[in-house]
């Protein structure tokens, strides 16, 4: 086989470029009688496609992945290989330009590793477990490293590539696959994190995030409506603002946040959070990003600053104020329960006799909030807003109880476990839930 003449789809992780040469090697070898110069017997041979076979299970295992695993594999490859082409079409669609014959000639080569009947090497090596990999039926997880919409994307994928008739609709194929989905880490997942590693700050893919969604986040519908036009601004290529969600704890801050990602996702927006100890790594993150055809929103849950913390010092620089350019595909989401985010006193104004400028202290300590262009407040329900959201989470969870001891036990219930609020109503709701007698039906 021809897997060394790649020209594009070149760099592969170690692991999984080794199973590639693997299966390739044996394609091209199988049949040849063993010599006293040949190191791989016909013995070995076989051990080794074994040991592919093996390989191929533990993917299913870790992935997810199910039917032939083979051509799972090799879909795997190229929905994760991201080069000059794939990069180019995410969520664009087609590229232009010589790089068109260079791929062509790479996925020309994929689909001879799709096309390879592998009956004469089964018959040939006596591997009689072959078929496993070729029907394979996988339990109800979806893996560790994918969750099931996006094992389900490669896997359907797989089969589309196997009834592609020629090269040039394999490639358009894949390319179509690139539009909608995009490539890599940043194509088949939504939220990410930050973490270091020996090479450096690395964005990790977040595996299992909630899929909250803003039409299940009970009123609040003026903040939901200013967070959803600057979002659309965003996406769309307007002009947008940063954003500070701020206000009472439990009223959905973090929720619309969650939200409007579940609700953009199919328009290229990506979530990466950031912790206050990484905000060293923000211009590491932002050099990662910068160049990819998604937009991408850093949010910063809970932000909020004491005197003596000076991390906010970095975000304010990235935010507006240092030499480089914030690229037009990044935005700051944050939620905070402090409008202006950094702790103040009365001595910051000048009434007490530690500090010779106190204006200059204020100003300081309002500049970091001054830099989000969108500021949403989230208020406290009163109590009738918060029986509203009681008995509608209720009704949508399908609760027998009766409504005047509903709204009894959950005045009770707020009275004793912080008040009012979304979160308290939701958490009241769970109580009841996980009770005999008051199951959904």
């Amino acid at each position: 086989m021809r897997e060394q003449e790649l020209i594009v789809y070149k760099e592969f992780p170690k692991d999984e470029g080794r199973l590639l040469q693997d299966m390739a090697w044996l394609m091209e070898h199988y049949k040849e009688e063993p010599t006293d110069k040949e190191a791989k017997t016909r013995e070995n041979k076989a051990a080794l496609l074994y040991s592919c076979i093996h390989r191929m299970l533990e993917m299913a295992g870790n992935h997810g992945f199910y039917g032939n695993l083979w051509h799972c594999y090799l879909a795997n490859l190229l929905v994760n290989n991201e080069n000059s082409y794939s990069m180019a079409c995410e969520v664009t669609g087609k590229a232009t330009g010589t790089i068109n014959q260079a791929v062509l000639h790479d996925i020309a080569i994929f689909k001879e590793l799709f096309d390879y009947d592998f009956s004469d090497m089964v018959r040939t090596l006596s591997v009689e477990v072959f078929e496993l990999i070729t029907e394979y039926r996988s339990g109800d997880d979806a893996g560790r490293v994918y969750n099931s919409r996006i094992r389900d994307r490669i896997c359907d994928l797989a089969v589309q590539f196997t009834k592609n008739q020629t090269p040039e609709e394999m490639k358009d194929t894949l390319t179509e696959f690139y539009k909608e989905y995009g490539v890599g880490k940043f194509g088949l997942h939504k939220a990410f994190r930050v973490a270091h590693r020996e090479r450096g700050v690395e964005i990790v893919p977040i595996q299992k995030i909630a899929h909250v969604y803003l039409e299940n986040l009970v009123g609040y519908e003026i903040p939901k409506q200013k967070l959803v036009e600057n979002t659309e601004a965003f996406v769309e290529g307007r002009k947008a603002n940063n954003c500070l969600l701020f206000g009472d704890a439990g009223t959905g801050k973090s929720s619309s946040i969650k939200g409007i990602v579940n609700a953009y996702y199919e328009k290229g927006l990506r979530i990466i959070e950031l912790y206050k100890h990484q905000f060293q790594d923000l211009n590491a993150v932002i050099t990662q990003i910068k160049n990819r055809n998604y937009k991408f929103i850093i949010y910063m849950d809970d932000l909020s600053f004491e005197d003596f913390e000076i991390e906010y010092k970095y975000l304010k620089a990235v935010i507006e104020g240092g030499l480089e350019k914030k690229p037009p595909n990044v935005l700051i989401y944050a939620t905070s329960n402090r409008r202006h985010l950094i702790r103040e006193k009365f001595s910051d104004k000048g009434e007490g006799r530690d500090d010779l400028h106190g204006k200059d202290t204020v100003q300081e300590k309002l500049s970091l909030s001054a830099r989000f262009g969108v500021t949403i407040y989230f208020a406290a329900p009163d109590k009738k807003e918060f029986q509203n959201i009681v008995e509608v989470l209720a009704k949508r969870h399908h609760l027998t109880m009766p409504r005047e001891e509903l709204l009894l036990e959950a005045n009770k219930w707020e009275l004793a476990h912080g008040g009012l609020s979304g979160r308290c109503a939701q958490q009241f709701i769970d109580y009841l839930l996980g009770r005999k007698g008051y199951a959904c039906q």
